[in-house]
């Protein structure tokens, strides 16, 4: 999967996985990592999603990191933001008050971009990448973040076999794999989700799990 895919699904405004309220999972378990208010949160491959409103809301300042300049202008036009721009290069930085987005591949980003995060919040970041790109995703994770992380993870499961990706079926079994043992890793929950998603009924879907874990980097 290049980068010409996402930029292009932007252009052509083909973003069916962009919700329009922030993510109830999110809202539901975020208490869980019992991240100290203030502390700044990682949302990687981050769109235009509210979720960064919400968890700045909830006290968190938030870097986002995106791909497509198209996304990130329209979350800040959207928001009625008039963020500063700095930086050349990779990475454009695009700011305002306590929301922070890194304009850029996500494989491009440095450990001194992400050093002052505490925890990541990943609702579509690993669900959209294809197997071979999930486990680089995750080596750059734990290549960029600092020692003390721990990480709010949301994923899909189901018939990968029936339905092409994005989003991709992510289990559990894949989600040890990629983060076990360097990460702790715990179910918070699961739940059928195929009853609210029609289209994908129609494509021949019989089940359709969502999953939250919380993932805690273990120490040396």
């Amino acid at each position: 999967m290049q980068p010409s895919f996402w930029h292009e699904r932007w252009e052509r405004a083909e973003i069916g996985f962009h919700q329009q309220d922030p993510n109830a999972l999110l809202a539901q378990f975020w208490s869980r990592l019992a991240l100290p208010t203030g502390q700044r949160v990682l949302v990687p491959l981050c769109g235009k999603s509210l979720d960064l409103l919400w968890l700045a809301g909830e006290g968190h300042p938030v870097t986002g990191v995106e791909l497509s300049q198209v996304a990130v202008e329209a979350f800040f036009q959207e928001q009625g933001l008039c963020p500063t721009r700095r930086g050349s290069g990779a990475i454009e930085v695009w700011e305002v008050d306590e929301i922070r987005i890194l304009c850029g591949d996500f494989f491009d980003l440095a450990p001194h971009q992400v050093a002052d995060c505490a925890a990541v919040y990943d609702r579509a970041a690993l669900i959209a990448l294809p197997p071979p790109m999930r486990e680089r995703y995750a080596r750059q994770l734990d290549a960029i973040l600092p020692p003390a992380i721990q990480m709010l993870l949301v994923t899909l499961e189901y018939d990968q076999g029936l339905r092409p990706g994005p989003p991709f079926a992510v289990d559990e079994a894949q989600v040890r794999a990629l983060y076990e043992p360097a990460y702790a890793v715990e179910i918070l929950y699961s739940r059928d989700a195929l009853a609210e998603n029609s289209a994908w009924r129609a494509q021949g879907l019989t089940w359709l799990h969502e999953k939250v874990y919380r993932l805690a980097r273990r120490g040396p």
